[in-house]
């Protein structure tokens, strides 16, 4: 465990700087073994794994993009088992109402004859819900999970009730078959943490999984944290101190991704707002408690810009008409960071 740097502990005494090592050395062992754990039984996904992780440690909502076949939904269960958390799933299609989601009140007659109604919850009501192909829903449907996944509750008949501690959606997207979907509208895109590639596994990984899911026995995940651990990391996280340098580094490549009419910007015809610093913000803090330090550095941030910024940007007409991507005017942005 490194030791936090000088200008970023200028707030904190000398015993909050101890409670704190202290307290970051057990969550990190925690969490390495969760992260373990996951990789014990997900193939040649370390990048996908460790994003996945950092989007949950930042209390985020993920968009898993991919091919199918490349263990989306594994990646999910397992994450469910090794986190502790009650998962379930949604399969998204085009008659999925918003009440298969949410769900519904009921009317009963009890004993007497006096008839009520009652509650069912829907699968959202999960600490962690996957929604699968979250693109094949009508709208109205999808707009179904913006309330429950920025404000932790849904309302029904005028009445609230508050999801599970922690709540967690991890959606997935088949960037192939766009044929009968419904793109996610920009208000919905932004209440996703993460947009998270998942590419295909390379040569020696992809081998490994042949013997390993092919033979008698299959390697099975096990639990590595409980859901109140899982939360106390998350607390942690937000107390993590961030230097002023990196403070100004996600600002400036937050505000440099949007246009302003000026050469440098030109290419992008909108750019995220700040819901993307605040993402930031939480992520490079959960990325450096991944991996074993107490003070995030330019290097997180770098690393995180394309996936916490691309779903929230697109680019003009023209540039995309020029074969540039969201991908190569991040990676740019963030080659200034210093």
């Amino acid at each position: 465990m490194t030791s936090l740097e000088p200008m970023s502990t200028q707030n904190l005494s000398t015993g909050d700087i101890a409670d704190l090592e202290k307290l970051a050395a057990s969550v990190t062992d925690k969490v390495g073994r969760a992260r373990q754990a996951i990789a014990a039984v997900i193939y040649g996904q370390e990048t996908v794994i460790e994003n996945a992780l950092i989007t949950i440690l930042s209390g985020g909502h993920a968009l898993l993009v991919g091919v199918p076949g490349l263990a989306k939904t594994k990646l999910v269960d397992t994450m469910g088992l090794v986190l502790g958390l009650d998962a379930r799933r949604v399969q998204f299609t085009p008659d999925l109402m918003p009440s298969d989601i949410i769900g519904s009140e009921v009317l009963e007659e009890d004993q007497t004859g006096k008839r009520h109604f009652r509650f069912l919850p829907g699968p959202v009501f999960a600490q962690l819900l996957m929604a699968d192909e979250i693109n094949r829903a009508s709208p109205r449907t999808q707009s179904a999970l913006l309330q429950s996944m920025q404000e932790g509750h849904v309302t029904i008949a005028g009445k609230r009730y508050d999801l599970p501690r922690p709540f967690h959606v991890l959606a997935t997207q088949n960037p192939l078959e766009q044929e009968g979907t419904y793109p996610l509208p920009e208000a919905q895109l932004d209440r996703f943490l993460m947009e998270i590639d998942v590419g295909y596994p390379d040569h020696g990984a992809e081998k490994r999984m042949l013997f390993e899911t092919t033979g008698i026995e299959e390697t099975k995940a096990r639990a590595a944290l409980t859901g109140d651990e899982l939360m106390a990391a998350q607390r942690l996280v937000r107390r993590l101190p961030v230097g002023e340098n990196v403070v100004e580094a996600i600002l400036t490549l937050v505000r440099s991704a949007r246009p302003d009419g000026t050469a440098e910007t030109a290419a992008i015809a909108w750019g995220p707002g700040p819901r993307a610093s605040q993402s930031l913000m939480l992520a490079i803090r959960a990325r450096a408690l991944l991996s074993g330090r107490l003070a995030p550095s330019l290097d997180d941030v770098a690393a995180l810009a394309e996936p916490i910024l691309k779903h929230r940007m697109t680019l003009t007409f023209s540039a995309r008409a020029d074969g540039l991507s969201i991908g190569q005017v991040i990676a740019k942005l963030a080659t200034r960071l210093g």
